[in-house]
Formats: structure tokens, C-alpha cells, sequence
């Protein structure tokens, strides 16, 4: 991953963890994974993303629908507030907002 984040080309989207074939589970537990406790999970992942391509280069994205079978949108959301309180203002528009504005050419 540290090669392909040298080219000043390449985005980053981070999300679409909750598919099966990445081998999480969550789906089969008794009680619904929470934010908290997916962002505590998610987080080396996805705090090492965050570094190798910076803020400016990576979107939070939810894979939705594919990825409710294991957990609701509104936990995946969650999780990435949580994920992304270090950083600053601009940095955490940059993640939920302004890369993927800039990448497919979206105005406001």
C-alpha cells in the first residue's frame, strides 16, 4: 500500500468492510456491533490508509446496501465520526466530503 499511496494520483475510499468475505462476522453476533466498538476495530485500518495517503486523498464511503447485513448506516456513519475526531476541520471535510466532490466532479 505504501508504493500505490506515492502516486499523487490514487484515492483512497475507506469503507466496504462489512462484506462477508473479509471475514468480520459481525452479521452472526447475538447483539448488533455498535460505532464505538466498530470504529475501535476499524481503526488501525483505517488510521494506516488515513497515513499512507492523507486526509485530502481518502473518502469515507458505506457500501450501502451491500454492507447492512452487518451493520446499519447509521453505525458505519457513526463509526467514521468517531474515526476521524483527531483530526481537523478540514481534514475531516476532506474525508466526508470534499475528496469525493473534487474525484467525481461534483459541485455544490
Amino acid at each position: 500500500m505504501e508504493e500505490v499511496a506515492k502516486c499523487p494520483n490514487i484515492i483512497m475510499k475507506l469503507g466496504g468492510v462489512g462484506q462477508l468475505r473479509y471475514g468480520y462476522y459481525w452479521h452472526d453476533r447475538e447483539t448488533a456491533i455498535g460505532s464505538e466498538e466498530l470504529a475501535q476495530e476499524l481503526s488501525p485500518l483505517m488510521e494506516h490508509c488515513i497515513q499512507q495517503f492523507g486526509p485530502s486523498r481518502c473518502m469515507f464511503e458505506s457500501n450501502f446496501p451491500v454492507d447492512k447485513i452487518s451493520y446499519s448506516y447509521n453505525v458505519i456513519y457513526n463509526a467514521f465520526k468517531r474515526l476521524s475526531q483527531g483530526y481537523s476541520k478540514s481534514e475531516r471535510a476532506d474525508m466526508f466530503h470534499d475528496t469525493a466532490a473534487r474525484v467525481y466532479n461534483i459541485s455544490d
